[in-house]
């Protein structure tokens, strides 16, 4: 199949939908199928890839790291005939989601949508008129949702709320699959031979964005309280985001340094991830707006128990008292967990293996044949094409 994959967000930028489309497109292309990619340009420089198609695009003015791409490409309407696209697959509702649905509507190429975000939790973005921006984002996402021909959600979770939303679009439940390949080997040192971590510290680990919405204020501030109880342990964050040096600074206010204390990586590859996965001893998650949250099933693939927030997206991922401990968003309760762990080694060993087992049922390699199976039924089906545009009315109310 030749697939063409519309996307609002891409390398270098790093999200957990660029991990899930980065993932998907290496598989999909081991399979034998070619892929496309079209997304925004990046200020920073990145290596040039085969079949990506990049558009000019602007910074965003809340989060100066995510690109927002023009949605005018010179020939591009040359480029999708001539690629003779059999499947499009949109990531986004938004700016390249749109163009994605506009070609696949002029062609007569069915088009997949995956859900990975819930919208209306992003509006702390919008600096004014929260409630009504949250109202037109839902109005819009479900508009988009039913112009498309199937729907790819990550957990069940999010397949209900979508049917809430009346949804008429077939839905499948597939989640990012892990390629268990490369998280299965790693130096178990890496970390503290490369920060000046003590060597008898336990080390709890992050791996996601340093944005609002992972709520790590409350992550930071239950640690503190693991620390009171359990001097020798260190957090690191391995991310990069507008709330650094925010949270650096709430850092250092409850009493703990930079250096042993909390650890900030910044951003690093994927091949370097697994070093800092193999390295840790315990993932802990405080994100309460994930869709799937793979950086979940990423450390288990390494045998890291979880303690996360019970949340969307997250429940489906961690088995509570199989591979880890789900709590309520309460500081004593979430750090409790934490110190649970710690202390004992018979549940932390118990949940090491359930983590590896739910890691193995969730390989890159049984998602991307899902997938596929998805891309199949609708070439069978000849679908027939949706209306050529939104109806804005029905998401503005009128």
């Amino acid at each position: 199949m030749r697939i063409g994959i519309f996307t609002d967000s891409y390398k270098p930028y790093t999200s957990g939908v660029v991990t899930s489309i980065t993932t998907f497109k290496e598989e999909l292309e081991r399979h034998g199928h070619q892929v496309y990619i079209f997304a925004p340009s990046y200020p920073q420089e990145c290596e040039p890839e085969e079949n990506v198609f990049r558009f000019y695009s602007l910074p965003s003015p809340t989060n100066p790291d995510f690109a927002l791409a023009i949605p005018v490409l010179p020939g591009l309407n040359m480029l999708v005939k001539r690629l003779n696209l059999d499947i499009i697959h949109v990531h986004s509702p938004f700016t390249m989601g749109r163009v994605g649905l506009r070609y696949s509507c002029k062609y007569g190429i069915p088009i997949v949508f995956t859900y990975h975000t819930l919208y209306d939790q992003y509006v702390h973005y919008v600096p004014v008129a929260q409630e009504l921006a949250k109202e037109v984002v839902i109005r819009y996402s479900n508009d988009f949702c039913n112009h498309c021909d199937h729907i790819i959600v990550p957990t069940t979770e999010v397949e209900q709320i979508l049917k809430k939303y009346k949804i008429r679009t077939p839905i499948t439940v597939l989640p990012t699959g892990v390629p268990l390949h490369k998280l299965q080997k790693g130096n178990s040192g890496w970390l503290k031979e490369n920060y000046p971590i003590p060597e008898e510290n336990k080390v709890l680990l992050f791996v996601g964005r340093l944005t609002k919405e992972k709520n790590l204020e409350f992550l930071i501030e239950a640690f503190r309280l693991v620390k009171d109880r359990y001097p020798h342990t260190t957090l690191v964050l391995t991310a990069q985001g507008p709330m650094e040096g925010e949270l650096k600074h709430l850092t250092t206010r409850l009493g703990m340094n930079l250096e042993q204390d909390v650890v900030f990586t910044g951003a690093l590859p994927f091949e370097t991830l697994a070093h800092v996965y193999h390295s840790a001893d315990l993932f802990v998650f405080s994100s309460m707006t994930e869709t799937q949250g793979l950086v979940l099933i990423e450390a288990m693939a390494t045998g890291l128990p979880v303690v996360a927030i019970k949340a969307y997206g997250v429940q489906d991922m961690v088995d509570h008292m199989v591979n880890g401990l789900l709590t309520e968003c309460d500081l004593q309760e979430f750090s409790n967990a934490i110190c649970t762990l710690l202390a004992d080694e018979e549940l932390y060993n118990r949940f090491k293996e359930q983590a590896l087992q739910k890691a193995y049922n969730l390989s890159a390699e049984n998602a991307a044949r899902k997938l596929e199976e998805v891309y199949q039924s609708l070439l069978e089906k000849n679908v027939p094409r949706k209306p050529r545009l939104l109806d804005f009315g029905a998401w503005f109310g009128s």
